[in-house]
């Protein structure tokens, strides 16, 4: 069994809701059409066949799509979630994986996770494409964090 003891750091947080948003499909397809609409409105308006007004609307529809992913969407998210300010203890074990606080605890069988992914500072424990859970990498001492990959690659199907 694995445990790791840990504060979320909410730069770091904020920055793996970032990190989620960024890498789900539908987002990355969405936003590669965006640039390519303030592209072709921007060639469009250089060429002159569109008015400023059309290139106006289609650069803040970048900018505010930008600003919801980036800033507003994780910051709102951040603040929705209660356990981001708690003082959290993660067991990993061989037939599963808990978390406890000082106002109880829940675990759920390995199975209950459709797939996990790494990012720079967290690992992201996915239940289903929206409902996830994060543990802070710096929570495992050690080789404690070369364990805690090699369950989550040998429990969790799907990993990324």
């Amino acid at each position: 069994m694995t445990s790791a003891y840990f504060i979320y750091n909410k730069g770091k947080v904020i920055q793996a809701l970032r990190y989620h948003f960024i890498s789900r499909k539908e987002i990355k397809v969405m936003m590669i059409l965006i640039n390519v609409y303030a592209i072709l409105s921007a060639v469009l308006f250089y060429l002159k066949v569109i008015s400023p007004l059309a290139f106006l609307l289609s650069s803040a529809l970048w900018f505010i799509l930008m600003l919801l992913f980036w800033f507003l969407l994780p910051t709102i998210i951040y603040k929705k979630v209660p356990l981001f300010k708690d003082r959290l203890k993660a067991n990993l074990t061989g037939s599963y994986f808990g978390i406890e606080n000082s106002k109880g605890n829940r675990d759920w069988e390995w199975k209950e996770f459709s797939t996990w992914m790494e990012s720079p500072h967290f690992f992201h424990l996915y239940f289903n494409s929206r409902s996830f859970f994060i543990i802070p990498k710096e929570a495992f001492e050690g080789d404690e964090i070369h364990e805690a990959r090699k369950i989550f690659a040998s429990k969790i199907n799907g990993g990324r």
